[in-house]
């Protein structure tokens, strides 16, 4: 017990000591430009909050609560008098800054946020985090000066409701995460071929039968050959959707809903089979998956992949989605509304008599025109409600609809050809670390996901170094890379936890990217200075994450007799254990307090051995490194 208050005692000292230190003063995404001065503000129980604009109301009852975390009561005043110290919310001279741009100016007499709406809302949340906690009854914020504004307008995150369901509780927290980084854009992906999540008043059987699959499968894709036999079921209500719109609203964050279209429909199909090019026909569980079970009819798919049951675009399929997109539209005021688009294979398009005679009548030149022939209606119909498709990059095949967005997620390819139309684009290319669903090592330790044990993962390095703007386009063309999103797809993410695990800590390297300058971006002050701070304060939450690995341990193989290996806590305030001796690593083991000096003899190896271990108890996989002089046999794990 002494040991564990003794590590929060030192994990508290650092944790005051690092954002006051620290150039960017610990604030993520990195803002545009901190200028430090002299001297320092007190923050104590004689200062007030000044704010005279009735619209700063929320974003004073806010930062009125952050105090009281602090152990302040901090007065709301009006007018200030004479020697009073100050916090002040002010839009004076905000019209000057760029959008969602912002100013603190610290001295040792006030502090100042300057900005409106979204910026002044940014401005709280960057000073909320640079506030160090009380030392000896006193907040000592270092007098500076911040000059912020986004680098792309568009910063999204993405979540896959369809594979699994996630309660209302848990999408607020999402949206708080992504408010707190500054991403402003909550793709919320709502149907899908295991799963139609959001009622639809004119068509109750989407979420009668669509919202139910009667069992999910076991494993990794293609799993054992059958499923757990158990009904999984979920949906929103309408008025449960729209109470997230408020609730992001109220947070800067614009929802976009995802109405998949023609593929992923599998759920829909079930619920109503005429949308089927052949709606007698049993639905197939995946080319690609050793089912031996029952084929009763449509149903809700109960493994994960791609499915040849697609939308038949018939008028009265047109009909449907234009009556779904109605509803759709009423509940989500967002500008863009994301129709898919992707992995929709064309094999009973090839099989219907009635899609082959009319790819003949339309003039089209195959299957891919079809499709393209199914978006464009789809957009003209949206366009005319006043709103812009998002796609994925599949939507460029057969021709791109004439106003759409697209999101690039096969790698960049899809987004610079897009560019190169003069279309606007975001880039969320799983290949670069964008696809949050991935796992995060290769560890052995590492919990099923969908890149199984193979030995491609992304980490929050790989997220942070990926640049979203392409070197092959041209000045002109990169104006239309109006942002960049992160995904997460949910086929091997069950619970709230594991979705907090698979996010954290990438999201805040995509918050980075999204937010600030590239000529700004610094990974070793970010991975050393400001990671390991926000770390710490998460694992003070009850908020699950991913415990990056001890930092400066090689991850190849290491040749030589001598070796010297200087490590570093990722997380503020944990601890480092080792072992040499083939074991592994837990409390029990050595723990790392100065450089490593080992000798290897000649035509050995030694295995160094790592785990670090939070102040919460939170462990990071093991990691495990060669050092060798000459032996033979050399695997790296």
């Amino acid at each position: 017990m002494k040991r564990l208050f003794l590590t929060a005692v030192a994990a508290f000292f650092l944790l005051n000591a690092q954002a006051q230190t620290d150039a960017n003063m610990g604030i993520i995404p990195a803002p545009v430009s901190v200028q430090k001065g002299n001297g320092s503000f007190i923050l104590d129980k004689n200062v007030v909050l000044l704010n005279s604009n009735p619209k700063n109301a929320k974003i004073a009852e806010t930062l009125q609560s952050f105090a009281a975390t602090k152990g302040l009561n901090l007065k709301l005043v009006k007018t200030l008098a004479a020697g009073q110290k100050a916090i002040e919310l002010t839009s004076t001279g905000a019209d000057k800054l760029p959008s969602e741009g912002y100013q603190i100016k610290i001295s040792s007499h006030s502090i100042k946020l300057i900005g409106k709406e979204a910026g002044l809302f940014y401005a709280l949340q960057s000073f909320m985090q640079l506030v160090p906690d009380q030392k000896q009854g006193l907040i000592n914020i270092q007098s500076a000066e911040i000059n912020d504004y986004p680098r792309f307008s568009y910063r999204g995150l993405h979540l896959d409701v369809g594979r699994h369901f996630f309660p209302l509780s848990f999408i607020k927290k999402y949206i708080d995460v992504m408010a707190q980084y500054k991403l402003n854009n909550f793709h919320w992906h709502l149907t899908e071929d295991q799963g139609w999540r959001l009622e639809i008043k004119k068509y109750p059987k989407l979420t009668e039968i669509g919202g139910s699959r009667n069992g999910t499968i076991i494993g990794n894709y293609p799993g054992t050959g059958g499923t757990d036999n158990e009904v999984y079921k979920g949906y929103y209500t309408q008025a449960e959707a729209k109470e997230i719109v408020a609730y992001a609203a109220a947070r800067y964050i614009n929802v976009i809903p995802e109405i998949e279209l023609p593929g992923h429909g599998s759920a829909a199909i079930a619920a109503y089979p005429e949308l089927s090019c052949f709606p007698d026909r049993d639905t197939p569980i995946g080319d690609k998956t050793p089912w031996s079970g029952p084929r009763n009819g449509k149903q809700v798919q109960q493994t994960w992949g791609v499915f040849d049951d697609i939308f038949v675009p018939s008028e009265n399929t047109f009909q449907f989605l234009q009556n779904v997109l109605d509803e759709v539209i009423a509940i989500f005021p967002s500008k863009y509304i994301h129709i898919g688009g992707d992995e929709a294979p064309k094999k009973y398009w090839k099989e219907s008599e009635f899609c082959q005679q009319l790819i003949k009548e339309k003039g089209l030149k195959d299957e891919h025109g079809l499709q393209s022939y199914f978006i464009q209606r789809i957009e003209k119909y949206l366009n005319g409600k006043g709103r812009s498709i998002i796609g994925w990059d599949e939507i460029l095949e057969g021709g791109l609809a004439p106003n759409a967005t697209v999101m690039s997620w096969r790698g960049e390819k899809g987004g610079i050809e897009a560019a190169q139309q003069n279309h606007d684009v975001l880039m969320t290319p799983g290949s670069n670390g964008l696809y949050f669903d991935h796992k995060q090592s290769i560890s052995e330790d590492e919990p099923l996901t969908i890149s199984g044990r193979g030995k491609g993962y992304s980490d929050f390095t790989k997220v942070y170094n990926y640049n979203p703007v392409p070197d092959v386009l041209n000045e002109d063309q990169k104006k239309y890379i109006k942002g960049v999103q992160a995904n997460l797809w949910t086929e091997y993410v069950e619970t709230p936890s594991k979705a907090e695990y698979m996010i954290f800590p990438r999201v805040y390297s995509l918050a980075e990217i999204a937010w600030t300058p590239l000529a700004k971006k610094d990974i070793a002050n970010f991975s050393n200075e400001r990671l390991p701070l926000h770390l710490a304060r998460l694992d003070r939450t009850a908020t699950n994450y991913w415990v990056p690995p001890a930092a400066g341990q090689p991850t190849q193989t290491v040749n030589g007799e001598n070796h010297v290996i200087t490590l570093a806590a990722p997380v503020l305030g944990a601890k480092v254990y080792y072992t040499l001796d083939g074991y592994r690593p837990s409390e029990n083991a050595a723990e790392y307090t100065q450089p490593l000096n080992i000798n290897v003899a000649q035509g050995t190896k030694k295995v160094l051995k790592t785990i670090v271990v939070t102040a919460s108890g939170k462990r990071s996989v093991v990691v495990e490194t060669i050092l060798n002089n000459g032996a033979t046999d050399v695997k790296v794990k």
